[in-house]
């Protein structure tokens, strides 16, 4: 299993190609390369050239640092025709940089929307006919998380949608700071998933259904908002000895190509001891429940 810290709180503070040294000074021997502005931003055509993928690739290999999984957040189920062909276009290249980086991973969100999921749903699997085939040939694995406000946000019914694409190279992200959004429970989820669980990202997030759902109050009542945290573990409600006792169980802890991600977007101000906390807990942990299973 490999160990990746997202760099995403340290966008603006360090350069794209600063991240390899600051994961390895960190402790961790890869990065998961989430959405950047000189990478692959959110929703528009990927920015980097084949000279800084290069150099990106060259400052990994002098870090000693890998890419566990590259990640972009494309509208390739878009309602509107045009974004969605726009995205699976955006998608052809981002899965070419990955190539060039010499990474296998991939994984993403459903990036529909849920007023409109029958039109969203329909074109998601638009976009895997043309896809699926590419990502089959490069040999890539294309993970999908059911993040809150999308077309499918429940686990067990995102993993239907994923399934329904029948290929072996599409699987599924835990995002455990979803958990509260995904209706069914983590071990349900985890168990129906089996060895297709291939990215969790850990960080922990409030209950927002906790005190008869007035843990967080919008005005007016009933708006159709979403709300979540990405806390560093211990800061939540998320039930992390079931979490990692899962992920043992699953089998996702042994498997070589598993990512474990630490995924803390809240404390940018403490982003360095923060990170240095994840490492460690992920790794106790895994080991803790994997010592609880003998």
């Amino acid at each position: 299993m490999k160990y990746a810290l997202d760099p995403t709180p340290f966008h603006s503070t360090h350069s794209v190609l600063e991240f390899p040294k600051l994961a390895a000074e960190l402790g961790y021997d890869h990065i998961q390369l989430t959405p950047h502005a000189d990478i692959i931003p959110f929703f528009t055509h990927p920015k980097a050239d084949d000279a800084l993928v290069a150099k990106l690739a060259a400052e990994c290999k002098g870090a000693g640092v890998g890419i566990a999984s590259v990640l972009p957040v494309l509208r390739w189920s878009s309602p509107d025709e045009n974004l969605r062909q726009a995205a699976v276009r955006y998608w052809k290249r981002a899965i070419q940089i990955a190539v060039d980086l010499g990474v296998n991973q991939m994984n993403t969100e459903f990036s529909g929307r849920p007023e409109r999921a029958e039109e969203s749903e329909a074109a998601f699997y638009r976009s895997m006919e043309e896809l699926v085939p590419i990502i089959e040939r490069e040999g890539i694995n294309v993970a999908i998380d059911p993040h809150p406000d999308d077309f499918v946000e429940e686990g067990l019914a995102a993993w239907r949608v994923i399934r329904g694409v029948n290929s072996p190279n599409l699987s599924f992200v835990y995002v455990a700071s979803h958990s509260f959004h995904m209706k069914d429970q983590p071990l349900e989820i985890m168990q129906a998933v089996g060895e297709r669980l291939r990215v969790v990202h850990v960080a922990d997030t409030m209950n927002h259904h906790a005190s008869h759902g007035l843990r967080y109050i919008t005005n007016p009542p009933g708006n159709p908002v979403r709300v979540h945290q990405h806390l560093k573990v211990g800061d939540g409600d998320v039930n992390w000895d079931e979490f990692f006792s899962g992920l043992v169980a699953n089998g996702f802890a042994d498997r070589e190509e598993s990512v474990m991600v630490s995924s803390v977007f809240a404390e940018n101000e403490n982003a360095i001891e923060v990170s240095k906390f994840q490492l460690e807990q992920m790794r106790s942990r895994v080991a803790a429940a994997q010592a609880a299973r003998v």
